[in-house]
């Protein structure tokens, strides 16, 4: 079966080409100011242009306000906003009825109980999205290269489909998807050349072996 892929923090032509002709489902933009890969709405809807259907465009946003959605969304042309922030339930569904688009609500992952929290966005969200709880409380929400304990998500309910993130790389990825089942993964630092800027050849490398993963049987997967 076919292994789902979000390449996260596009910025230029390059990494987008790269993750279009690799066959990315997903290609995501980063709506944040303290990000190395934040974009304008402008340039993304640039980017979402060329794209001509190929993936669906995903906007990162970390707790947004309406002005901060209404800034970005009429301009971008975005199939999926991502929540990766420490958005309640409430506010995620109140986002979803008032901008009609997709969602992914991303999970940092440090203990059992962060795992056990995602079923509040049970039909709020299209994707959970499982990523490393960052380390300290001035870094970045997600994209920090860190690699969470993936054992946490074996045996958990989790009732909404779900994607692995947090310190995936072309290296890792297979292990990851053979040990969990997972049918969704998200990478952004990598499969990057420097802070920021994504390397063509390693996003290649990133989806040709999430694809040539066998992925087993686990229940729940």
């Amino acid at each position: 079966m076919t292994i789902d892929v979000k390449i996260c923090g596009i910025t230029d032509i390059a990494g987008l080409d790269a993750a279009l002709n690799a066959g990315a489902r997903w290609v995501g933009f980063v709506f944040y100011g303290k990000s190395p890969r934040n974009v304008t709405p402008d340039q993304a809807a640039s980017l979402i242009e060329r794209m001509a259907g190929r993936a669906q465009s995903v906007g990162l946003f970390v707790d947004p306000d309406d002005d901060d959605l209404n800034r970005v969304l009429p301009k971008a042309g975005l199939d999926i906003i991502q929540l990766h922030g420490a958005e309640t339930p409430e506010r995620a569904a109140n986002i979803r009825r008032q901008f009609n688009l997709g969602l992914m609500k991303a999970i940092g992952v440090r203990s059992s109980q962060d795992v056990l929290g995602a079923k509040v966005f049970s039909g709020i969200a299209d994707q959970v999205l499982f990523d490393a709880k960052p380390a300290a409380a001035d870094a970045l929400p997600g994209g920090n290269g860190i690699v969470f304990d993936w054992t946490l998500l074996r045996h958990a309910p989790i009732d909404s489909p779900w994607i692995l993130s947090g310190g995936l790389t072309p290296v890792n990825v297979a292990d990851a998807i053979l040990q969990l089942g997972a049918k969704a993964v998200d990478v952004s630092s990598g499969v990057e050349a420097s802070r920021g800027v994504k390397d063509p050849g390693l996003i290649l490398d990133f989806i040709q072996a999430a694809q040539s993963s066998q992925r087993p049987v686990h229940p729940g997967a």
